[in-house]
Protein backbone atom coordinates (compact mmCIF):
# COMPACT_ATOMS: atom_id res chain seq x y z
CA UNK A 1 0.00 0.00 0.00
CA UNK A 2 1.19 3.43 -0.83
CA UNK A 3 -0.24 6.21 1.74
CA UNK A 4 -0.12 10.05 0.68
CA UNK A 5 -0.83 13.14 3.01
CA UNK A 6 -3.10 15.93 2.59
CA UNK A 7 -0.51 18.76 2.15
CA UNK A 8 1.68 16.42 -0.47
CA UNK A 9 -0.62 14.22 -2.52
CA UNK A 10 -4.17 14.45 -4.20
CA UNK A 11 -4.13 10.87 -5.55
CA UNK A 12 -4.06 7.12 -5.10
CA UNK A 13 -3.21 5.16 -8.30
CA UNK A 14 -3.54 1.35 -7.40
CA UNK A 15 -1.03 -0.57 -9.73
CA UNK A 16 -2.54 -4.10 -10.88
CA UNK A 17 -0.02 -6.95 -10.67
CA UNK A 18 -1.23 -8.93 -13.49
CA UNK A 19 -1.99 -6.73 -16.84
CA UNK A 20 -4.35 -9.60 -17.87
CA UNK A 21 -6.88 -9.79 -15.76
CA UNK A 22 -7.95 -6.42 -16.67
CA UNK A 23 -10.69 -6.04 -19.08
CA UNK A 24 -9.42 -2.96 -20.47
CA UNK A 25 -5.93 -4.23 -20.62
CA UNK A 26 -4.75 -1.21 -18.21
CA UNK A 27 -2.42 -1.32 -15.92
CA UNK A 28 -3.56 1.70 -13.93
CA UNK A 29 -6.83 1.90 -11.70
CA UNK A 30 -7.91 5.23 -10.24
CA UNK A 31 -9.96 5.26 -7.18
CA UNK A 32 -13.20 7.23 -7.33
CA UNK A 33 -12.80 9.93 -4.72
CA UNK A 34 -15.63 10.19 -2.26
CA UNK A 35 -17.63 13.11 -1.62
CA UNK A 36 -16.35 16.41 0.49
CA UNK A 37 -18.92 15.96 3.45
CA UNK A 38 -18.34 12.42 3.96
CA UNK A 39 -14.37 12.95 3.53
CA UNK A 40 -14.08 14.77 6.61
CA UNK A 41 -16.22 12.48 8.38
CA UNK A 42 -14.60 9.03 7.09
CA UNK A 43 -10.87 10.19 6.36
CA UNK A 44 -10.17 8.78 9.90
CA UNK A 45 -11.55 5.41 9.35
CA UNK A 46 -10.02 2.82 7.54
CA UNK A 47 -11.02 0.75 4.18
CA UNK A 48 -10.19 -2.24 3.98
CA UNK A 49 -10.66 -4.57 1.10
CA UNK A 50 -10.19 -8.22 2.16
CA UNK A 51 -9.34 -9.87 -1.55
CA UNK A 52 -7.02 -7.46 -2.45
CA UNK A 53 -5.65 -7.41 1.27
CA UNK A 54 -4.89 -3.89 0.86
CA UNK A 55 -5.84 -1.09 3.59
CA UNK A 56 -7.04 2.61 2.07
CA UNK A 57 -6.62 5.24 4.69
CA UNK A 58 -7.16 8.53 2.72
CA UNK A 59 -8.27 9.59 -1.42
CA UNK A 60 -8.32 12.10 -3.59
CA UNK A 61 -9.16 12.92 -6.76
CA UNK A 62 -6.46 11.66 -9.20
CA UNK A 63 -4.25 13.98 -11.76
CA UNK A 64 -4.89 12.11 -15.23
CA UNK A 65 -1.01 11.04 -16.25
CA UNK A 66 -0.28 10.55 -19.63
CA UNK A 67 -1.33 7.40 -21.84
CA UNK A 68 -1.56 5.71 -24.29
CA UNK A 69 -5.33 5.59 -26.08
CA UNK A 70 -6.47 1.92 -25.30
CA UNK A 71 -5.42 2.59 -21.57
CA UNK A 72 -7.62 5.83 -21.13
CA UNK A 73 -10.58 5.17 -18.65
CA UNK A 74 -12.63 8.56 -19.68
CA UNK A 75 -13.32 7.00 -23.11
CA UNK A 76 -13.62 3.47 -23.50
CA UNK A 77 -11.79 1.48 -26.39
CA UNK A 78 -12.61 -1.34 -28.62
CA UNK A 79 -9.95 -3.63 -29.74
CA UNK A 80 -9.36 -5.76 -32.90
CA UNK A 81 -6.78 -6.71 -34.91
CA UNK A 82 -5.97 -4.52 -37.92
CA UNK A 83 -9.14 -2.27 -38.71
CA UNK A 84 -7.97 0.58 -40.62
CA UNK A 85 -10.86 1.38 -42.48
CA UNK A 86 -12.58 4.04 -39.55
CA UNK A 87 -12.41 4.66 -36.22
CA UNK A 88 -14.59 2.10 -33.92
CA UNK A 89 -16.82 2.65 -31.11
CA UNK A 90 -15.79 5.85 -29.32
CA UNK A 91 -11.96 5.19 -30.51
CA UNK A 92 -11.63 8.30 -31.96
CA UNK A 93 -12.51 10.64 -28.70
CA UNK A 94 -9.95 11.35 -26.64
CA UNK A 95 -8.89 13.31 -23.40
CA UNK A 96 -5.98 15.83 -23.05
CA UNK A 97 -3.72 13.30 -21.89
CA UNK A 98 -4.23 10.20 -24.46
CA UNK A 99 -1.06 9.07 -26.83
CA UNK A 100 -0.81 8.00 -29.95
CA UNK A 101 0.46 4.16 -29.62
CA UNK A 102 2.04 4.39 -33.30
CA UNK A 103 3.17 7.86 -33.70
CA UNK A 104 3.98 8.22 -29.64
CA UNK A 105 2.89 11.37 -29.23
CA UNK A 106 -0.27 13.14 -27.93
CA UNK A 107 -3.12 12.11 -29.87
CA UNK A 108 -4.68 15.81 -30.73
CA UNK A 109 -1.11 16.56 -32.36
CA UNK A 110 -1.46 13.16 -34.86
CA UNK A 111 -2.23 13.57 -38.10
CA UNK A 112 -3.65 10.04 -38.85
CA UNK A 113 -5.47 9.86 -35.96
CA UNK A 114 -9.04 8.95 -38.22
CA UNK A 115 -7.74 9.27 -41.87
CA UNK A 116 -9.23 6.40 -43.71
CA UNK A 117 -6.76 3.31 -44.35
CA UNK A 118 -4.50 4.46 -41.82
CA UNK A 119 -6.93 4.85 -38.48
CA UNK A 120 -4.05 5.42 -34.97
CA UNK A 121 -7.09 5.71 -33.24
CA UNK A 122 -7.67 2.18 -33.12
CA UNK A 123 -3.91 1.05 -32.74
CA UNK A 124 -3.08 -0.70 -29.00
CA UNK A 125 -0.13 -2.87 -28.42
CA UNK A 126 -1.99 -6.76 -28.29
CA UNK A 127 -2.17 -6.28 -32.21
CA UNK A 128 0.87 -7.64 -34.29
CA UNK A 129 -0.34 -5.68 -37.34
CA UNK A 130 -0.71 -2.41 -34.55
CA UNK A 131 3.03 -2.94 -33.18
CA UNK A 132 4.51 -3.33 -36.64
CA UNK A 133 3.28 -0.21 -37.93
CA UNK A 134 4.54 1.35 -34.63
CA UNK A 135 8.30 -0.36 -34.77
CA UNK A 136 7.86 1.80 -38.59
CA UNK A 137 7.04 4.56 -37.70
CA UNK A 138 9.48 4.68 -34.33
CA UNK A 139 12.65 2.96 -36.03
CA UNK A 140 11.97 4.38 -39.51
CA UNK A 141 14.40 2.80 -42.43
CA UNK A 142 15.93 0.85 -39.38
CA UNK A 143 12.92 -1.23 -39.45
CA UNK A 144 14.40 -2.82 -42.76
CA UNK A 145 17.48 -4.33 -40.69
CA UNK A 146 15.10 -5.80 -38.44
CA UNK A 147 16.28 -4.67 -35.11
CA UNK A 148 14.16 -4.14 -32.46
CA UNK A 149 13.15 -1.12 -30.96
CA UNK A 150 15.13 -1.85 -27.38
CA UNK A 151 18.16 -2.59 -30.12
CA UNK A 152 18.64 1.77 -31.74
CA UNK A 153 20.79 3.70 -30.00
CA UNK A 154 21.67 7.11 -30.86
CA UNK A 155 24.27 6.10 -33.51
CA UNK A 156 21.92 3.86 -35.37
CA UNK A 157 19.48 6.51 -35.56
CA UNK A 158 21.75 8.93 -37.49
CA UNK A 159 23.17 6.75 -39.48
CA UNK A 160 18.92 5.67 -39.83
CA UNK A 161 18.24 9.08 -40.75
CA UNK A 162 20.65 10.00 -43.00
CA UNK A 163 19.90 7.18 -44.91
CA UNK A 164 16.34 8.08 -44.85
CA UNK A 165 17.67 11.59 -46.42
CA UNK A 166 19.99 10.13 -49.21
CA UNK A 167 17.52 7.62 -50.02
CA UNK A 168 14.99 10.41 -51.19
CA UNK A 169 17.85 12.44 -52.87
CA UNK A 170 18.91 9.35 -54.52
CA UNK A 171 15.36 8.43 -56.16
CA UNK A 172 15.82 11.96 -57.60
CA UNK A 173 18.79 11.64 -59.41
CA UNK A 174 18.28 7.89 -60.55
CA UNK A 175 14.82 9.10 -62.17
CA UNK A 176 17.12 11.29 -63.74
CA UNK A 177 19.46 8.68 -65.21
CA UNK A 178 16.31 6.56 -66.42
CA UNK A 179 15.39 9.40 -68.43
CA UNK A 180 18.33 9.41 -70.46
CA UNK A 181 19.87 12.12 -72.80
CA UNK A 182 19.01 12.13 -76.04
CA UNK A 183 21.86 13.56 -78.69
CA UNK A 184 21.57 13.52 -82.53
CA UNK A 185 24.19 11.26 -84.87
CA UNK A 186 25.11 12.01 -87.90
CA UNK A 187 24.14 9.72 -90.80
CA UNK A 188 24.33 10.05 -94.59
CA UNK A 189 21.07 10.98 -96.04
CA UNK A 190 19.17 7.95 -98.17
CA UNK A 191 16.31 10.01 -99.31
CA UNK A 192 15.53 11.28 -102.42
CA UNK A 193 16.48 14.19 -102.84
CA UNK A 194 19.66 13.67 -101.02
CA UNK A 195 20.55 16.26 -98.74
CA UNK A 196 23.50 16.29 -96.53
CA UNK A 197 23.92 15.08 -93.05
CA UNK A 198 21.77 16.68 -90.46
CA UNK A 199 19.23 18.69 -92.43
CA UNK A 200 16.63 15.93 -93.45
CA UNK A 201 14.05 15.94 -91.01
CA UNK A 202 13.27 12.53 -92.12
CA UNK A 203 16.75 11.33 -91.00
CA UNK A 204 17.63 13.27 -88.36
CA UNK A 205 14.75 11.98 -86.83
CA UNK A 206 15.93 8.60 -87.03
CA UNK A 207 19.29 8.99 -85.76
CA UNK A 208 18.03 10.82 -82.47
CA UNK A 209 20.26 8.35 -80.25
CA UNK A 210 19.28 8.07 -76.27
CA UNK A 211 22.30 8.04 -74.30
CA UNK A 212 22.05 6.95 -70.34
CA UNK A 213 25.22 8.17 -67.65
CA UNK A 214 25.36 7.09 -64.04
CA UNK A 215 27.77 9.98 -63.29
CA UNK A 216 25.34 12.04 -61.45
CA UNK A 217 24.09 9.12 -59.66
CA UNK A 218 27.80 8.04 -59.11
CA UNK A 219 28.79 11.29 -57.40
CA UNK A 220 25.93 11.23 -55.28
CA UNK A 221 26.78 7.87 -54.23
CA UNK A 222 30.56 8.99 -53.70
CA UNK A 223 29.53 11.49 -51.51
CA UNK A 224 27.50 9.79 -49.05
CA UNK A 225 29.58 7.17 -48.54
CA UNK A 226 32.80 10.17 -47.99
CA UNK A 227 30.12 11.54 -45.25
CA UNK A 228 29.59 7.84 -44.12
CA UNK A 229 33.30 7.16 -43.14
CA UNK A 230 33.28 10.51 -40.76
CA UNK A 231 29.95 8.97 -38.34
CA UNK A 232 30.39 6.92 -35.68
CA UNK A 233 30.79 2.89 -36.71
CA UNK A 234 27.58 1.56 -35.97
CA UNK A 235 26.38 5.05 -38.15
CA UNK A 236 28.82 4.10 -40.93
CA UNK A 237 27.61 0.65 -41.21
CA UNK A 238 23.78 1.07 -40.95
CA UNK A 239 24.69 3.77 -44.29
CA UNK A 240 27.10 2.17 -46.17
CA UNK A 241 24.41 -1.19 -46.10
CA UNK A 242 21.48 1.29 -46.80
CA UNK A 243 24.05 2.69 -49.84
CA UNK A 244 24.46 -1.05 -50.94
CA UNK A 245 20.95 -2.27 -51.28
CA UNK A 246 20.12 0.69 -53.27
CA UNK A 247 22.24 0.96 -55.79
CA UNK A 248 21.83 -2.99 -56.27
CA UNK A 249 18.35 -2.21 -57.29
CA UNK A 250 19.13 0.43 -60.08
CA UNK A 251 19.42 -0.67 -63.71
CA UNK A 252 20.77 -0.22 -66.78
CA UNK A 253 17.36 0.93 -69.35
CA UNK A 254 20.12 0.85 -72.49
CA UNK A 255 19.75 -1.68 -75.12
CA UNK A 256 23.12 -1.94 -76.16
CA UNK A 257 26.26 -1.61 -73.88
CA UNK A 258 27.14 1.81 -73.60
CA UNK A 259 30.76 2.05 -72.05
CA UNK A 260 31.29 5.93 -71.44
CA UNK A 261 34.12 5.01 -68.30
CA UNK A 262 33.71 3.83 -64.93
CA UNK A 263 31.73 6.40 -63.27
CA UNK A 264 29.07 6.92 -66.13
CA UNK A 265 28.17 3.19 -67.11
CA UNK A 266 26.58 1.43 -64.53
CA UNK A 267 27.80 -1.81 -64.97
CA UNK A 268 31.02 -0.39 -64.09
CA UNK A 269 30.75 1.95 -61.91
CA UNK A 270 28.01 -0.36 -59.45
CA UNK A 271 30.52 -2.93 -58.92
CA UNK A 272 32.96 -0.13 -58.21
CA UNK A 273 31.07 1.36 -55.46
CA UNK A 274 30.54 -2.11 -54.10
CA UNK A 275 34.17 -3.17 -53.73
CA UNK A 276 34.60 0.46 -51.88
CA UNK A 277 31.09 -0.44 -49.44
CA UNK A 278 32.37 -4.53 -48.84
CA UNK A 279 36.00 -3.93 -48.38
CA UNK A 280 35.02 -1.03 -45.59
CA UNK A 281 32.14 -3.22 -43.74
CA UNK A 282 34.90 -6.59 -44.13
CA UNK A 283 37.31 -4.16 -41.94
CA UNK A 284 34.93 -3.02 -40.06
CA UNK A 285 33.41 -6.28 -39.19
CA UNK A 286 36.83 -7.12 -37.55
CA UNK A 287 37.95 -3.53 -36.23
CA UNK A 288 34.87 -2.63 -34.36
CA UNK A 289 33.35 -4.61 -31.64
CA UNK A 290 29.92 -4.69 -32.85
CA UNK A 291 27.49 -6.84 -30.20
CA UNK A 292 26.84 -9.66 -31.39
CA UNK A 293 23.49 -9.77 -32.88
CA UNK A 294 24.23 -6.48 -34.24
CA UNK A 295 27.55 -8.44 -36.33
CA UNK A 296 24.82 -10.95 -37.36
CA UNK A 297 22.27 -8.05 -38.15
CA UNK A 298 24.39 -6.70 -40.54
CA UNK A 299 25.63 -10.17 -42.56
CA UNK A 300 21.84 -11.13 -42.89
CA UNK A 301 21.23 -7.37 -44.53
CA UNK A 302 23.47 -7.84 -47.26
CA UNK A 303 22.79 -11.77 -47.70
CA UNK A 304 19.19 -10.63 -48.31
CA UNK A 305 20.04 -7.83 -51.05
CA UNK A 306 19.08 -8.89 -54.84
CA UNK A 307 22.65 -8.50 -56.45
CA UNK A 308 22.30 -8.16 -60.07
CA UNK A 309 24.21 -10.69 -62.71
CA UNK A 310 27.03 -8.12 -62.53
CA UNK A 311 27.64 -7.85 -58.96
CA UNK A 312 27.41 -11.75 -58.03
CA UNK A 313 30.69 -11.23 -56.80
CA UNK A 314 29.95 -9.99 -53.72
CA UNK A 315 27.57 -12.36 -52.74
CA UNK A 316 29.58 -13.84 -49.68
CA UNK A 317 31.74 -10.75 -49.19
CA UNK A 318 30.55 -9.62 -45.81
CA UNK A 319 30.61 -13.34 -44.09
CA UNK A 320 33.09 -12.34 -42.36
CA UNK A 321 33.77 -14.95 -39.19
CA UNK A 322 33.44 -13.63 -35.50
CA UNK A 323 36.43 -13.51 -33.22
CA UNK A 324 34.95 -16.34 -31.50
CA UNK A 325 34.62 -19.07 -34.19
CA UNK A 326 35.65 -22.27 -33.37
CA UNK A 327 38.06 -22.83 -36.40
CA UNK A 328 39.75 -19.10 -36.12
CA UNK A 329 39.40 -19.40 -31.76
CA UNK A 330 42.21 -22.96 -32.31
CA UNK A 331 44.33 -21.55 -34.92
CA UNK A 332 45.26 -18.33 -32.94
CA UNK A 333 45.38 -20.33 -30.05
CA UNK A 334 47.77 -23.17 -31.67
CA UNK A 335 45.64 -25.99 -31.24
CA UNK A 336 45.21 -25.83 -35.06
CA UNK A 337 48.25 -25.48 -37.52
CA UNK A 338 46.52 -26.53 -40.66
CA UNK A 339 43.34 -23.85 -40.70
CA UNK A 340 41.15 -26.74 -41.36
CA UNK A 341 38.63 -28.44 -39.69
CA UNK A 342 35.98 -31.32 -40.80
CA UNK A 343 32.62 -29.45 -39.47
CA UNK A 344 29.11 -30.72 -39.62
CA UNK A 345 31.30 -34.33 -41.99
CA UNK A 346 32.88 -31.77 -44.71
CA UNK A 347 36.06 -30.09 -44.51
CA UNK A 348 36.32 -26.53 -43.61
CA UNK A 349 39.68 -23.96 -44.39
CA UNK A 350 40.52 -20.81 -42.83
CA UNK A 351 39.96 -18.79 -45.54
CA UNK A 352 39.55 -15.26 -45.57
CA UNK A 353 39.36 -11.86 -47.93
CA UNK A 354 42.95 -10.17 -47.92
CA UNK A 355 41.33 -6.92 -46.49
CA UNK A 356 39.91 -9.00 -43.60
CA UNK A 357 43.07 -10.75 -43.33
CA UNK A 358 44.89 -7.33 -43.33
CA UNK A 359 42.35 -5.72 -40.65
CA UNK A 360 42.83 -8.91 -38.21
CA UNK A 361 46.58 -8.97 -38.29
CA UNK A 362 46.64 -4.97 -37.94
CA UNK A 363 44.45 -5.89 -34.70
CA UNK A 364 46.59 -8.54 -33.23
CA UNK A 365 49.59 -6.04 -34.03
CA UNK A 366 48.43 -2.99 -31.52
CA UNK A 367 47.61 -5.25 -29.21
CA UNK A 368 51.13 -6.94 -29.33
CA UNK A 369 49.83 -10.31 -29.62
CA UNK A 370 52.69 -11.33 -31.95
CA UNK A 371 52.58 -15.32 -31.35
CA UNK A 372 48.99 -15.23 -33.03
CA UNK A 373 49.66 -13.02 -35.73
CA UNK A 374 51.98 -15.69 -37.13
CA UNK A 375 49.72 -18.77 -36.55
CA UNK A 376 47.25 -16.92 -38.32
CA UNK A 377 49.15 -15.94 -41.53
CA UNK A 378 50.59 -19.52 -41.29
CA UNK A 379 46.87 -21.05 -41.51
CA UNK A 380 44.71 -18.63 -43.53
CA UNK A 381 44.19 -19.12 -47.32
CA UNK A 382 43.49 -15.91 -49.45
CA UNK A 383 42.57 -15.45 -53.66
CA UNK A 384 44.94 -12.70 -53.48
CA UNK A 385 47.94 -14.69 -53.34
CA UNK A 386 50.08 -12.21 -53.53
CA UNK A 387 48.72 -10.12 -51.06
CA UNK A 388 48.92 -12.78 -48.39
CA UNK A 389 52.79 -13.63 -49.38
CA UNK A 390 53.65 -9.99 -48.65
CA UNK A 391 51.85 -10.18 -45.09
CA UNK A 392 53.14 -13.36 -44.75
CA UNK A 393 56.98 -11.79 -45.11
CA UNK A 394 56.69 -10.40 -41.91
CA UNK A 395 56.34 -13.23 -40.14
CA UNK A 396 60.28 -13.25 -39.13
CA UNK A 397 60.04 -9.82 -37.36
CA UNK A 398 57.10 -10.58 -35.60
CA UNK A 399 58.58 -13.99 -34.39
CA UNK A 400 61.68 -11.16 -33.43
CA UNK A 401 58.81 -9.61 -31.30
CA UNK A 402 57.93 -12.32 -29.80
CA UNK A 403 61.73 -13.08 -29.20
CA UNK A 404 61.60 -16.77 -30.96
CA UNK A 405 64.92 -15.61 -32.99
CA UNK A 406 65.40 -19.20 -33.67
CA UNK A 407 62.40 -19.73 -35.20
CA UNK A 408 62.40 -16.15 -37.24
CA UNK A 409 65.54 -17.32 -38.57
CA UNK A 410 64.58 -20.02 -39.95
CA UNK A 411 61.25 -18.51 -41.14
CA UNK A 412 63.48 -15.38 -42.88
CA UNK A 413 65.80 -17.97 -44.64
CA UNK A 414 63.80 -21.11 -45.56
CA UNK A 415 60.84 -20.97 -48.21
CA UNK A 416 57.34 -22.10 -47.11
CA UNK A 417 57.28 -24.53 -50.11
CA UNK A 418 59.66 -25.71 -53.19
CA UNK A 419 57.67 -23.16 -55.47
CA UNK A 420 58.21 -20.04 -54.45
CA UNK A 421 61.46 -18.29 -52.58
CA UNK A 422 62.36 -17.25 -49.16
CA UNK A 423 61.48 -14.19 -47.66
CA UNK A 424 65.17 -12.88 -47.51
CA UNK A 425 65.28 -12.80 -51.31
CA UNK A 426 62.38 -9.95 -51.21
CA UNK A 427 64.43 -7.98 -48.54
CA UNK A 428 66.15 -4.32 -49.20
CA UNK A 429 69.38 -3.25 -48.22
CA UNK A 430 67.77 -1.56 -44.80
CA UNK A 431 65.64 -4.67 -44.10
CA UNK A 432 68.55 -7.25 -44.25
CA UNK A 433 70.76 -4.49 -41.78
CA UNK A 434 67.93 -4.61 -39.37
CA UNK A 435 67.35 -8.21 -38.72
CA UNK A 436 71.55 -8.72 -38.26
CA UNK A 437 71.24 -5.87 -35.85
CA UNK A 438 68.02 -7.85 -34.20
CA UNK A 439 69.94 -11.51 -34.44
CA UNK A 440 73.06 -9.82 -33.25
CA UNK A 441 71.90 -7.86 -30.04
CA UNK A 442 68.56 -9.74 -29.16
CA UNK A 443 66.80 -6.49 -29.20
CA UNK A 444 63.98 -5.41 -31.44
CA UNK A 445 62.37 -1.81 -32.58
CA UNK A 446 59.75 -0.71 -30.07
CA UNK A 447 57.13 0.12 -33.22
CA UNK A 448 55.89 -2.43 -35.09
CA UNK A 449 57.10 -1.33 -38.42
CA UNK A 450 60.60 -3.35 -39.29
CA UNK A 451 62.64 0.00 -40.25
CA UNK A 452 61.20 2.02 -37.61
CA UNK A 453 62.88 4.76 -36.22
CA UNK A 454 62.68 4.83 -32.70
CA UNK A 455 64.43 3.06 -29.50
CA UNK A 456 64.87 -0.67 -29.46
CA UNK A 457 64.09 -2.95 -26.72
CA UNK A 458 65.32 -6.27 -25.30
CA UNK A 459 63.04 -9.14 -26.62
CA UNK A 460 64.77 -11.87 -25.48
CA UNK A 461 68.32 -13.96 -25.93
CA UNK A 462 69.48 -14.80 -29.26
CA UNK A 463 71.44 -18.39 -28.52
CA UNK A 464 71.22 -19.33 -31.96
CA UNK A 465 73.41 -16.08 -33.84
CA UNK A 466 75.79 -15.80 -30.42
CA UNK A 467 76.84 -19.22 -31.40
CA UNK A 468 77.00 -19.04 -35.25
CA UNK A 469 78.57 -15.26 -35.84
Amino acid sequence: MWQSTKEEEQSIILISDDEAEDPLGSPVMLVDPLEEPALEEEKSEEVVDEECDLVVTFCKKANVMPHARYDCTTHKFKRTECDTCSPLGQNADICDQCYCYVCDKLASECENWTIPALCHCNAHNKSKFWKDRRDCALAGILVTFNLQLTDLDADLRRGGDLLQKFIQELSVEYNKYLIGEVLPTQHECFCLPKLPPGQCDICRSRGMEVVYKYSGVFTLVTRFLNQAEKENPKATAVMFLGAAKEIALHKDPALNWQNFGHSSSLKIAVPCLLQRITTQLQRMLVLCDFPKFLHEKFINFFQSISLPCHCFGFSNSLNVMPWDHVLLTTVLKGQNVTGQRRMKGRKVSLWEWLSVIEARVERLVDKKNYKEVVRYLRAVKCNDIKGLSHLQDKIPFYLCKSGNFMDAAHSLLFAVNNLACCTACRLTASEYEVYLKMFRTGSVPDGNDILDPGLWIAAGKCDFFLKHI
